[in-house]
């Protein structure tokens, strides 16, 4: 396949990228930066810094769509929330207005999205059709995924990737976290009963490819492992593959005081499934959190 991605050069499109052209598939990177992606995979990648590059002539059999602004980035005050929420529609739009302009249109757009999509579900278990719980992090998915399924008017199939926290080497959500449980300063957030629907990056990406051949799929998909964790069974994990105590739990009161309204991330969460995958018959190569972190690790 001729493949166009956004968010190519970010911590899921870095392991994503060599992953498809192992797989055959050519691709082009649309880049603020466009020296990081030849940096980053070579020559073999295009690399493209504006969708005004691309001709209406231009065909890609697949469009993907990982582009967004760290969600961790800061307090979310107003201006945070503008920046995140329009980081990921501004872009999405762009695509659709390619893909509208496009003389032959790709059999297939996988856009990005999270499992906040559902908002704080307590201890309920949830799947792809279940209710969300209205915030800000539901407000941002939703306003997401509408923007990308307008390709569907198109005649594109599409795949919105609810994706949980990403459990990989080089980046995401976990390599804060190792340095302090080094120090035996890592601990619990808050109760520590709130759920973390976690994926190891090589699933996340098996998915990905998954979605990209399988025509017959479509719609909405939770990318989590099928075994979800509460932050204090994450918590005693992570510490016992570092041998090491984890002593100080951050009371919910300090976490809400320092982040404000993003503490939702942290103090709440989905224990979400990814039934669609699973009926699908995906194998998923890290479904338990031992192996996964263990992996990563290099443990």
């Amino acid at each position: 396949m001729k493949i166009l991605i956004t968010g190519g050069t970010g911590f899921i499109g870095q392991s994503l990228c060599p992953a498809l052209l192992a797989a055959g598939h050519t691709l082009t990177v649309l880049s603020r930066k466009p020296e990081k992606v030849t940096t980053l995979f070579g020559n073999q990648v295009t690399p493209i810094n504006s969708l005004q590059e691309l001709a209406d002539s231009d065909h890609f059999d697949a469009i993907i769509n990982l582009a967004g602004a760290p969600i961790f980035g800061g307090r979310w005050t107003p201006q945070r929330k503008q920046i995140l929420l329009h980081s990921r529609i501004d872009i999405t739009h762009a695509l659709i207005e390619f893909i509208a302009r496009a003389q032959t249109k790709p059999e297939v757009f996988l856009s990005g999205s999270a499992v906040g999509f559902y908002g704080d579900q307590g201890d309920k278990s949830v799947d792809e059709n279940s209710l969300s719980h209205d915030e800000f992090g539901h407000q941002l998915c939703a306003e997401w995924e509408e923007a990308a399924e307008k390709a569907e008017t198109h005649g594109v199939r599409v795949c919105l990737l609810r994706t949980g926290l990403v459990v990989g080497k080089k980046g995401g959500f976990l390599q804060p976290m190792i340095l302090p449980f080094k120090l035996c300063l890592g601990g619990r957030l808050g109760s520590g009963m709130q759920w973390m629907p976690w994926i190891h990056i090589d699933d996340h990406v098996a998915i990905c490819l998954a979605l990209l051949n399988n025509t017959e799929l479509n719609g909405k998909f939770n990318l989590t492992a099928p075994n979800p964790v509460t932050n204090k069974v994450f918590t005693q994990t992570l510490a016992g593959i570092l041998k090491r105590p984890a002593l100080l739990p951050a009371p919910a009161s300090v976490l809400k005081l320092m982040l404000g309204e993003m503490s939702e991330l942290l103090l709440g969460g989905q224990h979400a499934i990814p039934k669609r995958m699973q009926d699908a018959g995906f194998q998923f190569k890290f479904p338990e959190l031992d192996a996964a972190l263990r992996d990563v690790l290099g443990n």
